[in-house]
């Protein structure tokens, strides 16, 4: 057995990697609930929708062009961070940086979309049922991708000092990418109820 093999070995280094699994399994926990929340709202929403006649009600149209596009730069940002995940598995640290800015620009975008769409919307919060559930998922759901570009610049942050990151030390990187696919999926949820099936 070489020197290296005793290191993989040792209990400090099995009890680190111990430590590492248990936060993912923990960041896992923390989206279940999360997912649990999103269904309560889903299922609130199609009640509504279920018992109310005509659907969304007068004066609270959508318009799909905006959250289209805004879900073509989300969905595209998961293939990109995954990028990112893959570069730094080939201890490809700049490209790594290289991704995950890119993937940061886009989740701003969509934030800014959303903003805009709010402000052209016409109708507020408080104008009917729809209005209500509106609002409060994809403002929700809002709040998930903000906390989400607060990972990734945290990631970003940590990976300029020298050895945080590496093809054997990515944890955070992992835990990042998780995070914004959990968002990207919720988002296909959410655009396909408040979205393309009003069309319907």
């Amino acid at each position: 057995m070489d020197a290296a093999d005793h290191i993989v070995n040792t209990p400090s280094a099995e009890h680190h990697q111990e430590h590492q699994d248990l936060r993912i399994w923990g960041l896992l926990t923390f989206l279940a609930s999360e997912s649990l929340m999103f269904g309560g709202f889903f299922a609130t929403y199609l009640f509504f929708r279920g018992i109310t006649d005509v659907w969304p009600p007068e004066g609270t149209e959508v318009e799909l062009l905006v959250p289209t596009i805004n879900t073509i730069i989300l969905v595209s940002s998961s293939f990109v961070i995954h990028l990112g995940d893959t570069a730094i598995k080939k201890n490809d640290v700049e490209g790594m940086r290289r991704w995950y800015k890119i993937t940061a620009i886009m989740g701003a975008i969509f934030l800014l979309g959303q903003v805009y769409e709010y402000m052209t919307l016409g109708y507020g919060l408080r104008k009917n049922v729809f209005a209500n559930c509106f609002y409060l998922m994809t403002g929700f759901h809002g709040l998930h991708v903000f906390v989400g570009l607060l990972l990734i610049l945290g990631v970003l942050w940590r990976s300029y000092r020298p050895g945080h990151y590496s093809s054997t030390k990515h944890i955070g990187i992992e835990m990042a990418e998780i995070y914004w696919h959990f968002v990207d999926i919720i988002w296909i949820i959410l655009f396909s109820l408040l979205y393309i099936l009003t069309l319907f």
